[in-house]
């Protein structure tokens, strides 16, 4: 059976969070948010959210709607902020405490975090932050960055489809070390377009075998999609998706 996340855009609302320059923390929440969870979910992971617009819910509310939910994981997406502007740059996650598989998921997506460029601050505990401490599965609040460092949001904001897939990768990572998605997929393919005309899956199909690239068509629902491959794990399947991406082609990594 697929396992649950619930995803937590920090703030909203009324509640900016940090603000920086007309930038505010809740709005560049919710976008990484949403991004982070299409990603799971094409990936067989069941999604929900604590909030998909710009409205307030206490942080005890958040945690009491992911208990009701019965989820199984709860990460809550923010932007750091530091007294002195361009003074701290870096990523960092948050955990109630240094023990479980919640630590070695916010190791994971910190690491994730650092080979895209930002500064890895490590795992910090935080036992008084009502998220972590009122949630009852394991919980991660991951600081994406500062919202007053110019050199973070360069990174963020050239590299967010990039951020998105790594934190992705470092939750998916931590599920398939501990077991806990073994069964939830037989295979996955990297999925570079779908249309509803055949002759323009046909075009693109030969664009990319003339480039090697093991392309073919699969017709469902209506739609004629162009994958490529057939892997037996996630890790060859991103290998696959980054060297189309490198190309130049729009990449979804899908389960078979």
């Amino acid at each position: 059976m697929p396992y649950s996340i619930m995803l937590d855009a920090g703030h909203g609302g009324r509640d900016p969070g940090a603000v920086y320059n007309g930038r505010q923390e809740k709005d560049d929440a919710l976008a990484l948010t949403l991004a982070i969870g299409e990603i799971l979910q094409d990936r067989g992971v069941n999604v929900e959210y604590t909030r998909t617009t710009d409205v307030y819910e206490s942080p005890y509310q958040k945690a009491m709607e992911a208990n009701n939910a019965g989820v199984d994981f709860f990460i809550s997406i923010h932007r750091n902020s530091y007294p002195t502007d361009n003074t701290v740059s870096g990523v960092e996650s948050l955990v109630y405490d240094k023990s479980g598989l919640k630590l070695k998921m916010a190791e994971n997506i910190n690491e994730q975090l650092e080979s895209i460029g930002f500064v890895n601050l490590g795992v910090k505990e935080r036992p008084g932050l009502v998220v972590l401490r009122r949630t009852k599965m394991p919980a991660v609040l991951v600081e994406v960055g500062f919202i007053n460092s110019d050199t973070d949001n360069r990174l963020f904001d050239d590299n967010f489809e990039d951020i998105a897939l790594a934190i992705a990768e470092g939750i998916l990572d931590t599920l398939q070390m501990s077991g806990e998605i073994s069964s939830m997929s037989s295979g996955y393919t990297v999925q570079t377009g779908s249309f509803r005309n055949p002759q323009n899956a046909e075009r693109l199909t030969a664009e990319l075998k003339e480039q090697d690239f093991p392309a073919g068509i699969a017709e469902g629902d209506g739609f004629f999609r162009v994958t490529v491959g057939a892997y037996p794990t996630l890790d060859e399947a991103a290998a696959m998706e980054q060297k189309l991406r490198r190309a130049g082609y729009q990449t979804l990594v899908v389960s078979r």
